[in-house]
């Protein structure tokens, strides 16, 4: 075995962005097929989550939510709008912000979507404990990255 240069990369499968990053889309190719019997892409799945936890939302605190920009955000609401699952309104004491804000059809989908975290658990043969666990250190690692860039406030 060769030994590594100080200066090159570390190999792929040493690297945590990569586990990440390949895990990430592992979980968005189990998700696909509910998500297409959904009518959902997976960024618009998120965006529903965040309105299905707190409805009635700017479109500014939804993308602090998601570390997404109003430029990526903007048409996922106009194509979730347009599917009839959630409103966009002015808000009456500001103007400039938009009020996100789910229909009766968009809060019905909430039931339909809980399928997507039993797959997961019985696609990965983990424990919702060790699944739980995962996810508590995945958070923290990037709560601690975006604390020490102070580009995103990690969400509560």
């Amino acid at each position: 075995m060769a030994k590594q240069k100080s200066n090159d990369p570390v190999p792929l499968d040493h690297q945590v962005c990569y586990a990440i990053y390949s895990a990430g889309m592992a979980i968005q190719r189990l998700y696909k097929p509910w998500l297409d019997q959904l009518g959902l892409t997976y960024p618009q799945y998120l965006v529903l989550n965040v309105l299905w936890q707190e409805d009635e939302q700017t479109v500014g605190h939804i993308g602090e939510k998601l570390a997404l920009e109003s430029s990526t955000l903007t048409p996922l609401l106009k194509r979730l709008e347009s599917a009839g699952l959630l409103r966009r309104t002015r808000n009456p004491d500001n103007e400039r912000q938009v009020v996100i804000g789910l229909t009766d059809q968009g809060r019905a989908l909430r039931s339909r979507a809980g399928c997507l975290g039993d797959a997961l658990l019985d696609s990965s043969g983990h424990t919702p404990y060790q699944l739980g666990s995962l996810n508590h250190q995945v958070r923290q690692l990037r709560d601690d990255i975006y604390a020490k860039l102070g580009s995103w406030a990690a969400p509560s």
